[in-house]
C-alpha cells in the first residue's frame, strides 16, 4: 500500500514510490540549482544513497554543517546563506535537506529567509525527524541554548520518508525518535501507545507502519490547527519541562547533555505526574508508562540545585502567555487540557515522584 499525504505543500511520500514521486516534485518545480543541506554524519552515512535515488539531472551541489543541536544557530545560518549567495543560488534554487532535526529545521529557515524565500524539500534521516520534525512546517533555530526560540511555519514542497535510512541511526537516536511516537499516543490513542510500548524495532514492517501511523497522527493534529491556536499546543506535551531540562543540560558544566528525546522522556513522567495530581489522570497508567520509558531512557539525577534553575528556565517556554507558564497536560491518554497553570510545588513533587521511580 503507498503510504502518501497529498497536498500543495508539505505533502509526505513514504517508501514505495516516495522517490518516484519526489523526481515528479522536481519536473515540476524545474529549479535552477539544486542544493543538498545535510551534517558531517548524514554527508558519510545517507549522501550516497540519496544520490543513487535521486536520479533528477541534477547535480545536487553539497552544504555541509557540522553535526549536533549546538549548531543550531543564527551563526550556522549566516554561513549558510554566504555559501548559497557564493554558490550562485537564485530565487529558483531548490534546496534538499537531508539529515535529522537540526538538518531539517534549519536548513528550512535558510530557505524560507533566503532572498525572502526557495523552495525545499525535506529529507529526514532519523527516527525523530520521520515522525516530528520533518512534518508539520516548523522551520528555525535556537537562541544560546533556548530551543526553537527563532523561526517561521512554512512548509516544505515535500517531505520524503524512506525508512531505510535508519539503518544507519545509532541505537541511542533511534530511542530519541521512539519519545516523539510515544507522545503522539499519549495525546491522541491509547491502542497506539500501547504499540509504540511494545514495538521490536529489529521488525522493519512492524517499525515502518509505526513511523507513518505517527506521521498520521501529527498530520491530522497540524491539518486542523496549522498555526498552533489550540489543538496543536497538544503536540507540546512534555515539551514545556522537557525542553527546559534539554536546554539546562546543554548550559550546564556538570550535567551530560541529553538528546532531544531523552529530556523528552522524563518530560513527559514529569508531565503525566503533575495529570494525575491536578486532573487525576489515573494512577495506574501513570505508573505503566513511567517504568516504560524509565527502561528505555534510563534515569537522569537532578539536585535540588538543578530542579530550581530547570524551573527558571520554563518562562521562556513559547507556550506562555502573559508571563504564565502553561502545560499541556491529560485527564487521560487521548483527553488533552491545554493552556494549564501547574504550582511550582507540585513540579517539585513531580521531579521527587521521578527520583523515587523503579522498575
Amino acid at each position: 500500500m503507498e503510504k502518501k499525504i497529498i497536498r500543495d505543500r508539505g505533502a509526505v511520500f513514504c517508501n514505495e514510490g516516495a522517490w518516484e514521486g519526489l523526481r515528479e516534485i522536481i519536473s515540476e518545480i524545474q529549479p535552477s540549482k539544486v542544493f543538498v543541506l545535510m551534517d558531517e554524519h548524514t554527508k558519510v552515512s545517507c549522501l550516497p544513497y540519496f544520490l543513487e535515488q535521486f536520479n533528477t539531472g541534477y547535480a545536487p551541489i553539497p552544504l555541509t554543517i557540522p553535526a549536533g543541536e549546538t549548531h543550531k544557530t543564527i551563526a550556522t545560518c549566516l554561513e549558510l546563506w554566504s555559501q548559497l549567495s557564493e554558490k550562485g543560488a537564485d530565487r529558483k534554487s531548490l534546496l534538499v535537506n537531508l539529515g535529522g532535526g537540526v538538518v531539517t529545521d534549519l536548513g528550512g529557515f535558510v530557505a524560507c529567509t533566503y532572498q525572502r524565500g526557495i523552495e525545499f524539500i525535506n529529507i529526514p534521516t532519523s527516527l525523530l525527524a520521520m515522525v516530528d520534525a520533518s512534518v508539520g512546517g516548523k522551520n528555525g533555530v535556537d537562541l544560546g541554548t533556548l530551543k526553537n526560540q527563532i523561526g517561521v511555519i512554512h512548509n516544505p514542497r515535500v517531505v520524503v520518508v524512506d525508512t531505510h535510512f535508519l539503518e544507519t541511526l545509532p541505537p541511542e537516536q533511534f530511542k530519541s525518535g521512539m519519545s516523539e511516537m510515544v507522545k503522539h499516543g499519549f495525546i491522541q490513542s491509547e491502542a497506539y501507545l500501547q504499540q509504540v510500548m511494545a514495538m521490536e524495532p529489529n521488525n522493519v514492517e512492524q517499525t515502518s507502519q509505526l513511523i507513518w501511523d505517527s506521521i498520521l497522527i501529527k498530520n491530522s493534529i497540524i491539518t486542523e490547527d496549522p498555526f498552533e491556536q489550540g489543538l496543536r499546543k497538544t503536540l507540546n506535551y512534555g515539551h514545556t519541562l522537557g525542553h527546559a531540562i534539554e536546554s539546562y543540560c546543554l548550559e550546564s558544566n556538570s550535567k551530560e547533555s541529553l538528546l532531544h528525546g531523552e529530556a523528552i522522556a522524563v518530560g513527559m513522567i514529569l508531565a503525566t505526574y503533575i495529570s494525575s495530581e491536578q486532573y487525576s489522570f489515573p494512577k495506574k497508567k501513570l505508573e505503566e508508562t513511567s517504568v516504560f520509558l524509565l527502561k528505555t531512557f534510563g534515569k537522569v539525577e537532578f539536585s535540588k540545585a538543578d530542579i530550581d534553575e530547570i524551573i527558571k528556565l520554563l518562562i521562556f517556554d513559547k507556550k506562555n502567555s502573559n508571563g504564565q507558564i502553561q502545560f499541556v497536560l491529560l485527564e487521560n491518554i487521548g483527553v488533552q487540557r491545554l493552556n494549564c497553570i501547574v504550582a511550582n510545588e507540585l513540579i517539585y513533587d513531580a521531579f521527587n515522584f521521578y527520583k523515587n521511580l523503579h522498575f
